[in-house]
């Protein structure tokens, strides 16, 4: 059995080879030529696989191992027989931590507590999820809105959109991008949402750019309904607007999933799957080494807020400031500079680690402080 992978797929080389001849190839580099004679393609987001890269091919198995499929021809797929999978929920967790690291950032540059706010989640899906849980640790107020759910299971545990922009301090939005139909996400963050949102909130958007209005953004920002934001999406992206990026506190180039046990655990996702199609038992991958040192955090809790300190921690494990300052560096080359590095400060994205991959040494801090660094991932190597 022949497996196309691309490169860009963590691990994949020694997941896939247990099922057959692995040929890795850049994914920019997959041509309907390569995959002419393959069983399988198992990609990540930069390439489209439709009709026109697999028309002619033997290919019955594609896996893209992200959690999100808008580059899959997912109707072409199934009327060709192509089985296919994503990895749902696979960077769930990475999202999360940049969630909260950007709202620890904005508390402290805005002189804000959280666990005094209330933090609003529109889109209860695995990010939403993950991020509920982490907020709470941080003793906010959370509020769900997610129609789709609420349609399904029932309103018992959702609030409408009105309701939440009401009563939150925090908006952040995890919702797929929709075009059509009762549930279009496209634009929901328009000068309506912006009118209705309660003033001096802070806005968070790790989901899809074309999810907020740009231009009702900076409005709401020029007239203060909207204190803070952080971005790591962005309308036409990777032709991102250097106006809003100027305005917001914190910018990203659409990396918050991209840690390194979040791709691995989208590799691994996609190869349970495969192995499952195929018929095959999985075999043993060796996709982390063990044996290598765990980062080590130290932070001092004396005559400190608990925030503060849990900033520093935050910030050390993923020092978003320093995404934010890549992407500012671009920002005022021309429109072409400026796509292209968007584009390159995603592929060439360094190895980040989750906070579980690192230990905490606390010194003189509370016992409540403690248990919040360990619900956040963190693991406690020591507390006074």
């Amino acid at each position: 059995m022949k497996i196309v992978c691309a490169s860009s797929v963590l691990s994949g080389e020694a997941a896939f080879r247990t099922l057959g001849d692995v040929v890795s190839v850049p994914e920019e580099e997959i041509t309907p030529e390569i995959v002419r004679d393959a069983d399988a393609l198992m990609v990540r987001s930069r390439r489209r696989v439709d009709e026109a890269l697999l028309s002619g091919s033997r290919v019955s198995f594609v896996g893209t191992a992200t959690s999100g499929f808008d580059h899959l021809d997912v109707q072409f797929l199934d009327a060709a027989g192509i089985a296919w999978c994503a990895a749902p929920g696979c960077n769930a967790n990475a999202v999360a931590e940049w969630c909260v690291t950007a709202m620890l950032g904005l508390a402290v540059r805005h002189g804000l507590v959280l666990e005094d706010l209330t933090l609003g989640i529109v889109g209860v899906g695995h990010v939403g999820a993950a991020l509920a849980q982490k907020a709470l640790a941080l003793e906010m107020k959370v509020l769900f809105n997610d129609p789709p759910r609420a349609l399904a299971e029932g309103a018992h545990d959702f609030v409408d959109l009105d309701a939440l922009l009401d009563a939150s301090d925090v908006v952040s939005l995890h919702v797929p991008l929709t075009e059509a139909g009762p549930f279009r996400t496209r634009h929901l963050a328009d000068h309506r949402f912006f009118e209705r949102i309660r003033p001096g909130a802070l806005l968070l958007n790790t989901s899809r750019g074309e999810v907020v209005d740009t231009d009702a953004l900076l409005f709401a920002m020029e007239r203060g309904t909207v204190l803070g934001a952080a971005l790591d999406v962005w309308e036409n992206e990777p032709a991102f607007r250097p106006d809003l990026l100027e305005r917001v506190d914190f910018g990203t180039p659409h990396i918050a999933g991209h840690s390194l046990e979040g791709k691995l655990r989208g590799t691994m996702m996609v190869y349970e799957e495969a192995c499952r199609f195929f018929e095959q038992e999985p075999g043993r991958v060796d996709a982390l080494d063990a044996s290598a040192p765990r980062n080590l955090l130290t932070a001092d809790g004396r005559a400190r807020l608990e925030q503060d300190v849990l900033w520093d921690l935050a910030s050390a494990a993923y020092p978003l400031a320093e995404d934010d300052r890549a992407l500012r560096a671009c920002a005022h080359a021309d429109a072409e500079s400026r796509t292209a590095g968007f584009v390159q400060l995603r592929r060439d994205y360094r190895v980040r680690r989750e906070f579980a991959a690192f230990d905490a040494l606390l010194t003189h801090c509370e016992n409540g402080l403690a248990r919040k660094v360990d619900a956040l991932g963190f693991r406690l190597a020591a507390e006074s």
